[in-house]
């Protein structure tokens, strides 16, 4: 025995079937008010998933940089995906397959020394490169000093 429907559950299933119907067409044809009908629709618009800002301006983000990587000698950026790890493995300290932190353990580098890598390493791949490798001089300058006055 089919269960009888509501007069929302009717107008939707109207307005599924036969999208085209204007809401006038829909109240004449279930009994219903013109007003009913538009309501239906309202909130049944309301519900409808859409991205958010964010997520818009991230693809929108991405369609700009794939149409700049089509520019000759413009170093390559890539956006962080969701299935990165930004705090424990950020993908522009993980290029070339060897993480940063990695090789500066690896070297025993002081703080400074494993500040040059770092920002050397990452220069083309995050922000400003001219920014990185002019704070990678200033910790490598500040190495030299300690060292020519011990």
């Amino acid at each position: 025995m089919a269960k009888k429907q509501n007069k929302t559950q009717r107008i939707k299933a109207l307005l599924s079937s036969r999208p085209e119907l204007t809401a006038k067409e829909v109240a004449e044809k279930l009994g219903v008010s013109a007003n009913l009908v538009h309501q239906v629709k309202w909130q049944s618009k309301k519900q409808v998933k859409r991205p958010s800002k964010i997520i818009e301006a991230v693809q929108e983000m991405k369609t700009t940089l794939d149409a700049l990587d089509k520019i000759k000698d413009r170093p390559k950026y890539r956006l962080a995906s969701a299935f990165d790890d930004l705090v424990n493995h950020p993908p522009h300290y993980k290029a070339g397959g060897v993480e940063t932190i990695d090789f500066i353990e690896a070297k025993d580098l002081n703080y400074r020394l494993g500040n040059v890598v770092k920002y050397i390493t990452r220069a083309e791949k995050k922000g400003n490169p001219i920014e990185d490798l002019k704070k990678a001089r200033w910790y490598l300058d500040r190495e030299i000093s300690v060292r020519e006055n011990a």
